[in-house]
C-alpha cells in the first residue's frame, strides 16, 4: 500500500462517517429541537413562578411611592409651622426625588406604559410644585405655598395619583 491509497481509505471513512452522523441527525432532528424546546418551557414556567411575587411587590412599592408623592399626603408629612418657601419646595422636591430614586429598579417587573406613567407623574409633580413656587409672591411662606398646591389639585378633574394607582392595578390584574 502506497500513501495515496492510505489517504484515499482515510477520505472514505470519514466521508462514511460524516454520512453517518448525518443520517443519524435528520432522523433525530425533530427530537433534538423537541426536547430544546421543552427545556426552555420548563425554565419559562420556573422563571414565572419566581417572578411573580417580586412584580407584585413592585407594584406594591409603586403604589407606595404614588401615595407617598401625592401633593396632600407630602404637605402633611414636611409642612411644619413657619416654614419658609423655599425649605418647603427644596424638602418636597427632595422628597419625590428621593422617594423615585428608591423605587427606580421596580421598572424591571412592571410594564413599560405603567413605568412611563409612574415617571411623567413624578415629573409633572415636581412641575407642579415648581409652578406654584413661581405663581407666589417673593415673600410667601409655607402655608401659602401648600394653599396654592391643594387648590390646584382641586381644580383638576381627576386626580392624575388616582388614575395611575388604578393603571397599576390594571397592570397586576394582567398577571393573572
Amino acid at each position: 500500500m502506497n500513501i495515496e491509497e492510505i489517504f484515499i481509505d482515510i477520505v472514505v471513512l470519514f466521508a462514511g462517517i460524516f454520512a453517518a452522523l448525518m443520517g443519524v441527525y435528520l432522523v433525530l432532528k425533530k427530537d433534538i429541537q423537541q426536547f430544546f424546546n421543552l427545556k426552555t418551557i420548563e425554565i419559562t414556567k420556573e422563571n414565572r413562578a419566581h417572578l411573580l411575587p417580586l412584580r407584585l411587590q413592585a407594584h406594591e412599592r409603586l403604589i407606595i411611592f404614588i401615595d407617598r408623592i401625592n401633593p396632600a399626603n407630602l404637605l402633611v408629612r414636611l409642612h411644619q409651622q413657619g416654614i419658609g418657601i423655599a425649605t418647603l419646595q427644596a424638602g418636597i422636591l427632595n422628597e419625590v426625588r428621593s422617594e423615585f430614586e428608591h423605587n427606580i429598579t421596580q421598572q424591571l417587573y412592571v410594564d413599560n406604559i405603567a413605568w412611563n406613567v409612574v415617571r411623567k407623574l413624578k415629573d409633572d409633580t415636581i412641575a407642579m410644585i415648581n409652578n406654584a413656587v413661581q405663581g407666589l409672591p417673593a415673600d410667601a411662606n409655607g402655608i401659602e405655598l401648600s394653599k396654592a398646591i391643594l387648590q390646584h389639585m382641586a381644580s383638576i378633574n381627576e386626580n392624575p395619583y388616582d388614575l395611575t394607582i388604578d393603571l397599576i392595578k390594571k397592570d397586576i390584574q394582567q398577571l393573572f
